[in-house]
């Protein structure tokens, strides 16, 4: 992805969707095996749907979350966590809308309903499923996760980051800081912020309570500007906003970021 040679290309990487309940218990292979009624029994629980990558060469990697922009999970999204696998993550990527449907929209009105429509409390736990998910998979290093959000994602990602006490590091690229300074102080990761500079939506407030969240939890929150990238540089679908040059820069800082903070407990 963005001209890099990574670890793995994109043929060496697997691809399959998955399903799985939110807030209890992950059911393992073992489980499966031993319920004859597993595959037709419907479930009670909330189920999350996404799509999962690795690295199919045989080996232990760390687990990555991919948390989407407003849109949904489209295929941009989708090109991201193949990057991502390439340099050797295995990464999840759910579907945030599962709860309303699994839209993905072009739409802005529409996208603007689906996000307000999003119950905190609820998605949070999905994401925390999709970790204890990841643990139950071969070929993983078990609690070796870390999380890259974009755009509304990234504010979920800032809000994880304050929540898994296990989480290894996360990425928020031109999220609106929505967390609560009361949260925030109990940050329990380092934080990469990539701000576009353009952006008015992203105020030096939101700067400032990340900075006072790294004074407060004593973690490393790493801000990088783009001073002349609008919201959503990084998305080379969106001509009008995508700025190659800086899309390059972050790409490089995230992958450098991750492997110092997550690839390197493995």
């Amino acid at each position: 992805m963005l001209n890099r040679t990574s670890p793995f290309s994109p043929e060496q990487i697997g691809t399959t969707a998955v399903r799985f309940p939110s807030g209890i218990p992950i059911p393992t292979a073992t489980d499966a095996a031993v319920d004859p009624y597993f595959k037709t029994r419907i479930p009670k629980e909330v189920q999350v749907e996404g799509t999962m990558l690795w690295p199919q060469e045989k080996g232990t990697y760390p687990g990555m979350i991919v948390l989407h922009e407003r849109w949904g999970l489209t295929a941009q999204i989708k090109s991201i966590a193949m990057g991502l696998a390439c340099e050797g993550y295995m990464v999840l990527i759910p579907n945030l809308y599962g709860r309303q449907g699994g839209m993905v929209t072009a739409s802005a009105e529409v996208a603007d309903a689906l996000v307000a429509r999003i119950k905190e409390a609820d998605t949070l736990q999905d994401i925390n499923s999709c970790c204890e998910f990841l643990n139950t998979r071969d070929h993983i290093k078990k609690n070796i996760h870390g999380v890259v959000g974009f755009g509304m994602g990234g504010s979920l990602a800032l809000r994880f980051a304050c929540q898994r006490k296990r989480l290894r590091a996360a990425v928020a690229f031109y999220a609106k800081v929505t967390t609560p300074p009361t949260v925030l102080k109990d940050l329990v990761c380092p934080i990469l912020y990539h701000r576009a500079g353009t952006d008015p939506s992203i105020t030096d407030e939101d700067m400032a309570l990340l900075q006072q969240a790294a004074h407060d939890s004593g973690k490393v929150i790493d801000i990088h500007t783009y001073d002349a990238a609008p919201h959503a540089f990084f998305d080379d679908t969106r001509k009008d906003s995508y700025r190659s040059d800086a899309a390059q820069s972050a790409w490089e800082s995230t992958v450098a970021f991750l492997d110092t903070h997550v690839h390197a407990e493995r």
